[in-house]
């Protein structure tokens, strides 16, 4: 299986991505192809709602999105979104290339594709994680995508905290179970 894995963290060695580490090396494990796409350092800009594509054609806009994450995308079996919590919320980044999709929504819902999605945050409160999952649950049902697990990984908010947490062992099984 084609495994793209979307990491939306501006610490290239922050927790997020210790997360995702873990899961790719659990998912290479089980034979695997696991290509990485940094959204944080690539020009993706937002959907500007002008309709050009009507949700299935190319955008107007000639960034990275559209000349090479849209094809990656297209082409991966499944999606793992990665990312640390922002003020109980997505970051900026990676909510702005689920806002492409609209782009070639017609598309991508028939496409069935797996996902899982892999989050961190310093707060280990009960409801720390529940607009990101509820988002989440949200954009699988909406666009098909069949949910194949979340970690969420409450009480890492900085790697020598997520080096003691659960969760990266989970994210590592979680990566070996697909």
């Amino acid at each position: 299986m084609k495994i793209l894995v979307l990491k939306s963290s501006g610490n290239k060695r922050g927790s997020s991505n210790m997360l995702a580490d873990a899961f790719i090396r659990g998912a290479k494990e089980n034979g695997h192809e696991v290509t990485e796409f940094d959204v944080i350092r690539a020009d993706i800009r937002p959907c500007i709602g002008c309709n050009h594509c009507g949700m299935n054609g190319p955008c107007v806009q000639k960034d990275d999105y559209e000349k090479k994450l849209k094809g990656m995308i297209k082409e991966a079996d499944m999606l793992v979104f990665v990312m640390p919590v922002y003020y109980y919320n997505w970051p900026a980044q990676l909510k702005t290339v689920i806002d492409r999709f609209y782009s070639f929504t017609l598309e991508l819902t028939y496409m069935h594709k797996k996902a899982a999605l892999l989050t961190v945050a310093w707060d280990d409160t009960d409801t720390v994680f529940s607009v990101v999952e509820d988002y989440y649950h949200r954009i699988c049902e909406y666009m098909q995508f069949v949910d194949c697990g979340m970690v969420l990984g409450g009480g890492c908010g900085t790697p020598a905290m997520t080096k003691r947490n659960k969760a990266i062992n989970e994210a590592y099984e979680l990566g070996k179970s697909i």
